[in-house]
């Protein structure tokens, strides 16, 4: 029975290599990978490697490499159908139905392959006579050594009509059969098939197994009006779903089972020849944007791909692009992180320029996939209005609000704000106030109470007056930790109005400066193991003799915040007001006279009444 590709896919999708591996050779793990002793050599010391990312095992006592269709055939002598039959029961998957009419099909394809490797054969023979010699000339100028053409099975296709036509038909080739794999194109208008490929540069391109499926070829003459020009699809080549040079990404990465290295992504088939041959296991589309299934492809092989373009418009375009169509796809172990090059060059510019060390650097120095797409949204207009800067907050919104899976969208929800936080630091920055020593103020550590007997007394005592309105304030900062957003420097200075929460408003202050976006369950656990559960439970039993409204269980969201906003500013108010009285009461302010101190003196005892007795929700007391 023969298995098509996506079957195989699934399959060894469904199932990880160290579950598989891990029932006959003990592993261990070790960083991203497991290790064990060789079950194909006898060995003291464990140089088999299992990579669950990568889908495979290398074995470097031997050499052997794979999946876990090849271990079973290699261990368990299993034909390959016997071993896929073993691991789809194991996966719960149905095998395929025998399909006569697929037997053929997949016949038929074999015979296209057949004559496929003849056509690669043709070409690279071709590269090496006198008919190639621009071709030739092109590598040496490109920095390409002859001993490299056959690891990539670089070729020519001479300018002629009919000569791989003739090479194949001659060897039993049917026109009617090149014609359907690509290699020869039939006229609309009739008339005999000609060649596909002519005076151009050969590049075979082979699919994830390794079997040659079409080709690429690069024009020769400047004047063409395609530089590159691939094989069309066909029973053998899907453009959509082949990288080109896979194979041998993943015979760069089975080479270095102790890295973390990762797969590259790159524009161009000499980009990928130059990182290749630097040791870098990079890959390439095939003139188009990156696909859902070649992104499929490209997490099999690393968990976290790097795509790499131009530091140019072009390249920053392209990256943008890529990030359209990967932000719906990303899940918890499966993202990309960008490398853009600058001064125009690409990847072959600096192996040839500057040698394979640098190559190898400028592929380390990667941006994440948060930064490159918070970058796309803050560029598409100028931030210099509050409507603008609204915008960017909306779009950062939409743009997490697109990737499928949830808990990892308000992961970048949380992320994207907090970069547009840092980009406008007036919401949620610790304020500049400075110290007596010149210094930026920074909230101090919070006290200790509750950690010891005599701090626990003291601290009931104090939780024993808690005013409860200051209390509704700070029971809601914690139910809902973005409201304190807008009065982060005035809680920092003023707390919650009651000098028995001061402690716990600066541990919530720290940890909103601190730029970390706890939730409220998360909030709650860091207040516990910090020292102060013991008082969140006082403050939970005087606020619910406060009366406020913002922490009725159906109040809305935004009504709350609203009404949340009222309370701590009649605080903030009152704050402000003793302030005032106690430096005209002091002299230090001599033009303030004696009827604005009774005014405001008034004004501050009303509200401190509307505090103590819970008029303060009272539209009329904060109004």
């Amino acid at each position: 029975m023969r298995f098509d590709d996506r079957f195989l896919e699934e399959l060894k999708a469904r199932l990880r290599p160290s579950d598989v591996i891990g029932r006959s050779v003990k592993l261990k793990r070790q960083g991203r990978e497991w290790v064990g002793l060789s079950p194909f050599s006898k060995e003291k010391s464990p140089s088999f490697f299992v990579n669950d990312d990568k889908g495979f095992f290398h074995d470097f006592s031997s050499g052997k490499h794979g999946d876990v269709i090849s271990f079973l055939q290699e261990t368990e002598r299993l034909s390959f159908p016997e071993a896929v039959e073993r691991l789809a029961a194991e996966a719960g998957m149905q095998l395929p139905a025998e399909d006569p009419q697929a037997a053929e099909r997949e016949a038929k394809k074999q015979g296209l392959s057949d004559w496929m490797d003849l056509a690669q054969k043709w070409f690279a023979a071709n590269l090496r006579r006198s008919t190639g010699k621009a071709a030739r000339e092109y590598l040496e100028r490109r920095g390409l050594p002859e001993d490299q053409w056959e690891r990539f099975g670089l070729g020519y296709a001479p300018n002629d009509r009919e000569g791989l036509k003739s090479a194949l038909v001659q060897r039993g080739a049917k026109p009617g059969d090149l014609v359907e794999m690509g290699m020869l194109i039939s006229p609309e208008g009739g008339g005999a098939p000609y060649d596909r490929f002519r005076d151009r540069l050969m590049f075979p391109i082979l699919d994830a197994r390794g079997r040659l499926v079409s080709f690429g070829g690069r024009a020769m003459n400047p004047d063409d009006r395609a530089k590159y020009l691939n094989g069309p699809e066909s029973p053998l080549f899907h453009k959509g779903a082949t990288l080109y040079g896979l194979p041998e990404a993943r015979r760069i990465l089975g080479a270095e089972s102790k890295s973390t290295q990762s797969v590259i992504v790159v524009e161009g088939y000499m980009d990928v020849i130059a990182c290749q041959r630097a040791g870098l296991p990079a890959v390439a589309p095939m003139g188009t944007a990156l696909t859902e299934d070649q992104m499929a492809l490209l997490w099999r092989v690393s968990s976290e791909p790097i795509l790499c373009f131009d530091g140019d418009g072009a390249g920053q375009r392209a990256a943008y692009r890529a990030i359209e169509r990967a932000l719906p796809l990303l899940k918890s172990g499966r993202s990309f992180r960008f490398a853009l090059l600058e001064g125009g060059q690409d990847p072959d510019d600096i192996l040839r320029d500057k040698g394979a060390p640098a190559l190898r650097q400028a592929m380390t120095e990667t941006r994440p996939f948060a930064e490159v797409l918070f970058k796309r949204e803050a560029e598409v207009e100028p931030l210099d209005t509050p409507e603008r800067r609204a915008g960017l907050k909306g779009r950062l919104r939409t743009a997490a609000g697109a990737i499928a899976d949830k808990d990892l969208a308000e992961q970048y929800r949380r992320e994207l704000f907090e970069r547009f936080d840092a980009l406008f630091p007036s919401r949620a920055q610790a304020p500049q106030r400075p110290q007596q020593s010149g210094g930026r103020w920074r909230p101090g550590p919070p006290p200790k109470l509750g950690q010891t007997a005599e701090g626990a007394q003291a601290m009931q005592a104090l939780n024993r007056s808690i005013e409860p309105v200051a209390a509704a304030l700070a029971h809601g900062a914690i139910e809902d930790p973005e409201r304190m957003d807008d009065h982060l420097e005035a809680i920092a200075s003023h707390g919650f109005g009651d000098p028995a929460l001061d402690g716990l408003a600066q541990e919530l202050v720290r940890l909103r400066f601190g730029g970390q976006t706890l939730d409220s369950a998360a909030l709650r656990r860091h207040l516990a193991s910090s020292g102060h559960d013991a008082l969140v439970r006082e403050v939970e039993k005087a606020a619910a003799k406060s009366g406020a409204p913002f922490l009725a269980a159906n109040a809305p969201l935004a009504e709350a915040r609203v009404r949340w906003s009222q309370g701590f500013d009649a605080l903030t108010r009152v704050a402000g007001l003793d302030a005032a009285l106690a430096s005209a009461k002091s002299g230090a302010d001599h033009v303030f006279d004696a009827s604005a101190f009774s005014r405001l003196k008034a004004e501050r005892d009303a509200l401190r009444r509307a505090i103590k007795t819970g008029t303060i929700w009272d539209d009329a007391a904060v109004s």
